[in-house]
């Protein structure tokens, strides 16, 4: 499904323009980025996703085409995990 698809799934099930789904869409997403981006927080919809960013340490890694090391510096993640609805929903119950 694609995002098109999305907002046209949203809209019939909220009963809503495509353009009201479509800007609620990118409301949450610009949302969820801008809480992950500060990094104080998580973002949790229950039952469903949570969004977080974590920490990744500075470390040693292979070219692998030359196997020559090169250091790959610390930075940032976002850590997305299922919630149990979601779980449930994709184990077919």
């Amino acid at each position: 499904m694609n995002r098109s698809e999305l907002v046209a799934a949203l809209s019939e099930r909220a009963e809503v323009t495509r353009k009201d789904a479509d800007s609620v869409l990118a409301a949450l997403a610009e949302t969820i980025a801008e809480v992950v981006a500060k990094g104080d927080e998580k973002v949790t919809i229950p039952g469903f996703l949570t969004f977080e960013r974590t920490h990744r340490a500075a470390r040693t890694a292979r070219n692998p085409q030359t196997g020559e090391p090169i250091q790959i510096p610390a930075g940032y993640s976002v850590k997305v995990s299922a919630g149990s609805k979601l779980k449930d929903a994709a184990k077919g119950k």
